[in-house]
C-alpha cells in the first residue's frame, strides 16, 4: 500500500471497510496455502465485534485447496482446530462479552468435544463484488469468507453468512514460515 492509502487499522465503519476491501487486489489460492494465519478483528460496529477475540479465536489454517481449518482456537497455550458446527455462531453478538470471556476459561476443558482433525472448509476462486479472489467455503455452514490482499503477509477478509445482514470484517496475518 502506498503511504497515503488507508490501511485496515484506519477503518472504523463498515462503509470504510468496504471502500478498502474493494480497492485491494485479489489473492490466489496458492499464495495463501502456507499453513497458519493469525486472526484479528477489524472493529466496524458489527454485533460480532470483540466476540472472536474474547472467545479465544486464534485464526485459520490453509494447508491446501481442500484442506482448510476455518476456526483455530487457543487454550492453555495449545492451538487447535474446532469443528464449526460445534460453535454456537448464532449466539455471537447476543451474549455479553463478559459471558464469552467466562466461556473462554472453560475452553481447555471442553476442547475434546469441540476439536477436530478433519478439514471443515475449502478454498475456491469466487467472484465477489466484481473481483475474482480466494474465498473459503465452509463445508457444513452457510458461510463464505472472501479475501483480499492487504500486503504480503496480511489478508482482509469479510464473512458472508446467511442471515447476517451486516458485513463482518477480519484480518489474517501469515505466521512466520
Amino acid at each position: 500500500m502506498a503511504a497515503n492509502e488507508q490501511t485496515p487499522m484506519d477503518v472504523r465503519t463498515a462503509e470504510e471497510a468496504w471502500t478498502l476491501f474493494d480497492r485491494l487486489p485479489a489473492v490466489r489460492i496458492d499464495e495463501i496455502t502456507t499453513g497458519r494465519w493469525r486472526g484479528d478483528e477489524l472493529r466496524t460496529g458489527h454485533p460480532f465485534d470483540g466476540v472472536l477475540m474474547a472467545s479465544g479465536w486464534y485464526g485459520k489454517q490453509f494447508d491446501g485447496p481442500d484442506s482448510v481449518h476455518p476456526l483455530l482456537f487457543t487454550a492453555g497455550g495449545t492451538v487447535f482446530a474446532v469443528d464449526p458446527r460445534r460453535v454456537p455462531l448464532t449466539l455471537a453478538g447476543r451474549v455479553p462479552l463478559s459471558g464469552v470471556r467466562v466461556a473462554r476459561r472453560l475452553l481447555a476443558y471442553v476442547r475434546p468435544a469441540l476439536r477436530t482433525h478433519r478439514p471443515a472448509a475449502r478454498l475456491r476462486h469466487v467472484e465477489y463484488r466484481g473481483v475474482t479472489s480466494t474465498a473459503m467455503v465452509y463445508d457444513h455452514l452457510p458461510i463464505i469468507d472472501h479475501f483480499r490482499r492487504a500486503d504480503e503477509r496480511t489478508l482482509l477478509g469479510v464473512m458472508d453468512m446467511r442471515g447476517i445482514t451486516q458485513p463482518y470484517f477480519f484480518l489474517l496475518h501469515r505466521e512466520n514460515d
